[in-house]
């Protein structure tokens, strides 16, 4: 049974669920940015710095590893979030990773549609081999649209001749735009704010009108994911992108990439974002440090 803390994201959808019914509009940064925040608890021994000349905060656990990176790629549909609405989520995530992160923000539709996001996440991967961080020490995450962003840059990346990092963990990733898995229907019900309208929705304002939603770029279920590091996914059995996860798992074990799937029973879209409040989501948050820092040498 899902417990009683847990219940705080399934209120905090349904209440976007009832403001969208009432009007509201998908881009409102309030909905996205602020409510979002106040999810999580902020973690203790976690500084945050403002990166000179980008919009970006590094993350820095006390006695964090410094030369290992978690690229963090906040979600929010494309048309909302940012490296404030995760700041705390990424902090707990980059604590029990034990390393420094690196949160960014980056282009939001419908005024900056597809591929100004990809591109923005690419230009961060490339400044930070820049920093001579070597890209074995990198490891991509993210969650909803910044999950599947978490595969997407990748394959931006190597088609722009950048060597691929070490490993990616998105979590609740959005890779589906086309909306065409049975869990939109098999959870309709269970997913307090997500329906198929609504993200074949937002995926028409991230691509714009002349966009394919079968760009490699866009969604990574068409893109060549072989030779990529290691992936690890997560996302909540009660959701309906629970197929997205599903769909993403099985392209990238068809490529030959090495891939760890977990469904929590009962989870709401993103309830990582309940970190240290939630059972759940403390729980994810360090399965997601048990992973990744073998996979970053440490």
């Amino acid at each position: 049974m899902a417990s009683k803390e847990s219940e705080a994201v399934r209120q905090h959808w349904a209440a976007g669920r009832k403001a969208i019914e009432q009007g509201a509009q998908l881009t409102d940064q309030e909905l996205t940015d602020h409510r979002w925040a106040e999810l999580t608890t902020e973690p203790p021994g976690v500084d945050y710095l403002t990166v000179p000349g980008r919009e970006a905060l590094w993350i820095v656990p006390h006695n964090a590893a410094t030369d290992r990176v978690l690229l963090c790629l906040h979600g929010g549909g494309y048309v909302g979030g940012s490296r404030f609405s995760h700041r705390k989520l990424f902090g707990h995530l980059a604590r029990a990773a034990g390393t420094r992160a690196l949160a960014i923000d980056y282009p939001l539709a419908p005024g900056r549609p597809h591929p100004a996001q990809v591109d923005a996440a690419v230009d961060a991967y490339r400044w930070l081999l820049d920093q001579d961080i070597a890209p074995e020490h990198i490891v991509f995450t993210g969650d909803s649209a910044g999950g599947g962003l978490a595969i997407t840059t990748q394959l931006r990346a190597r088609s722009q001749g950048l060597p691929l990092p070490a490993g990616a963990m998105p979590f609740s990733p959005w890779v589906d735009f086309e909306a065409t898995g049975a869990s939109y229907d098999g959870n309709r019900d269970r997913d307090a704010y997500f329906h198929r309208d609504l993200v074949r929705g937002l995926a028409r304002i991230f691509v714009g009108p002349d966009g394919s939603l079968r760009d490699q770029f866009v969604s990574p279920l068409y893109g060549d994911l072989t030779g990529f590091g290691p992936l690890y996914i997560q996302v909540g059995g009660d959701e309906v992108l629970l197929d997205d996860a599903r769909q993403l798992a099985e392209a990238a074990e068809k490529a030959g990439v090495d891939v760890q799937l977990d469904v929590f029973p009962e989870m709401q879209h993103t309830f990582q974002m309940a970190a240290g409040r939630a059972p759940e989501a403390d729980d994810a948050i360090q399965r997601m440090g048990r992973w990744v820092r073998p996979v970053l040498g440490l």
